[in-house]
């Protein structure tokens, strides 16, 4: 899934900010370490081990009616409803350096790069990824010469794809086509397309699918899902389907390019919005998790006898089964529409090829 900076996963300024707070959910777990685990923002970038230290060392508080309690227990219950408060102090800093990485360039200009993203990369540093990221690829390939404005971890990036997710983005080299990006994907005027393998086949017709909330079928059998997404609300580094007034608009396209025995399906998606995960979000909201996908993908297992190998294949393939496989934009500068396409990488299209023999 893309991401474009409207989205709410931007990283905290913990050097400036004096604490976090937190309040106990209903459904938090019980010990104190495991509850803050799962409920700090993800973007405050707090380890559970980390936070083990932050309580440790008498930096974690409950807050109530007689004041500030400092607890340095890290198996100390919780109970709903109460706040904490935890002093992060100053991270230690990640330094972004240039890294000799090769990189796939699909297409380069005075005023930006396009990029063929492999899996397993990062786009920017953070704490729990300092190095080996695109930015300090980018940084190596092009020098001083990225827009500034994204700011030193995150130079001249205007949008995002996870992490597992391989394929194409496009990054700004002067500031004038960082605006102009921008705008663009402000205004949902950027063209991306993903091919995904998802569980089951997706049907317009199907009951159950058209008796969801925000799922509809368009022409063409195009199923378009529009909800609103939030945090999870127990597991904080997960999406989640709301509804308003929670979360933000998201809108996901899906059409089958090719089935299997009814077990599996290659699929077109495209954005009309670019929230954290979304893709990943909609299609387990669908019934449709995507292969691979250890977070939305659900347990469910293809059928031997229908699929053959391609269900092992499916059953072991090691992350979510997602390429950013087009991108169109209007160049910010020169004005001219540019579009890119990017084949399946190895292993994507091996195990399309083994769904295919199973099938």
């Amino acid at each position: 899934m893309t991401e474009d900076f409207s989205d709410d996963d931007t990283p905290f300024d913990l050097g400036a900010q004096a604490a976090i707070e937190v309040r106990i959910g209903e459904d938090a777990p019980a010990r104190l370490d495991k509850a803050l685990a799962a409920l700090v923002p993800e973007a405050a970038a707090l380890s559970r081990s980390r936070l083990a230290r932050l309580i440790a060392e008498g930096r974690v508080s409950r807050l109530g009616a007689a004041g500030e309690a400092v607890v340095t227990d890290l198996k100390a219950r919780v109970v709903p409803g109460e706040c904490w408060r935890i002093r992060p102090g100053v991270p230690e800093a990640v330094e972004t350096r240039a890294e000799a990485i090769a990189l796939t360039v699909v297409h380069e200009d005075a005023d930006l790069i396009v990029i063929d993203k492999p899996a397993g990369m990062v786009v920017h540093p953070a704490p729990g990824s300092p190095s080996g990221t695109l930015v300090n690829a980018l940084l190596h390939h092009c020098g001083e010469s990225l827009s500034g404005i994204g700011g030193a971890r995150r130079p001249g990036i205007v949008h995002r794809i996870d992490k597992e997710t391989s394929g194409l983005l496009v990054v700004a080299k002067s500031d004038a086509a960082h605006h102009g990006l921008a705008r663009q994907f402000e205004a949902h005027s950027v063209a991306r397309h993903y091919l995904a393998l998802c569980q089951g086949l997706p049907d317009g017709a199907d009951p159950r699918l058209r008796g969801l909330r925000g799922v509809g079928v368009e022409p063409g059998g195009v199923i378009r899902i529009a909800t609103h997404l939030a945090r999870h609300r127990s597991e904080r580094q997960k999406q989640a389907v709301v509804w308003p007034p929670e979360g933000r608009h998201a809108v996901t396209r899906a059409r089958v390019v090719e089935g299997f025995a009814g077990q599996a399906a290659l699929i077109d998606c495209w954005l009309e919005t670019g929230r954290t995960h979304q893709i990943r979000v909609h299609l387990a909201y669908a019934g449709h998790g995507l292969l691979g996908d250890p977070v939305y993908g659900g347990r469910r297992r293809l059928s031997e006898k229908l699929l053959g190998p391609g269900a092992a294949a499916a059953a072991d393939f090691p992350r979510q089964a997602l390429h950013a496989a087009s991108l169109g934009f209007t160049h910010p500068v020169s004005g001219a529409r540019l579009e890119f396409r990017s084949a399946l990488p190895p292993d994507m299209a091996a195990l399309l090829s083994a769904l295919r023999g199973g099938a």
